[in-house]
């Protein structure tokens, strides 16, 4: 699956299914500036590792994207792409300072009288 995501082309095709659905071959290769038997080549890829589907619909072969084999792909990128240290230091440093904002207001609220001035009793 690595493979048939690695291509641009492949990878443009991809998102053009995810974004407009369904689509004949005809008309994904009217996007690409390729010729049609390499848009098919492309297809035939894709199909191959299961990214996408096919169905014959009268003379036409729809091609649809297929969203189950791209959680192993998702799963396989998560290492990738969690946060670092710095990232979970920096969010536990923002929640403080939000606690420490929310603490002051407390007791600050809690020092005033109705009109907002402090009690003097």
């Amino acid at each position: 699956m690595a493979g048939a995501v690695a291509d641009p082309v492949r990878r443009q095709i991809l998102e053009l299914l995810l974004r407009g659905g369904p689509r004949p071959a005809g008309d994904v290769a009217e996007r690409f500036a390729i010729s049609r038997p390499a848009v098919s080549r492309h297809l035939r890829v894709l199909r191959r590792s299961g990214l996408v589907r096919d169905e014959l619909v009268g003379r036409q072969r729809l091609y649809t994207l297929d969203p189950g084999p791209f959680e192993e792909l998702v799963a396989w990128l998560g290492p990738f792409v969690r946060p670092s240290g710095w990232e979970h230091r920096l969010d536990a440093l923002e929640t403080e300072v939000y606690r420490t904002r929310r603490e002051r207001r407390t007791r600050g609220d809690a020092g005033q009288g109705v009109t907002g001035q402090e009690s003097t009793a």
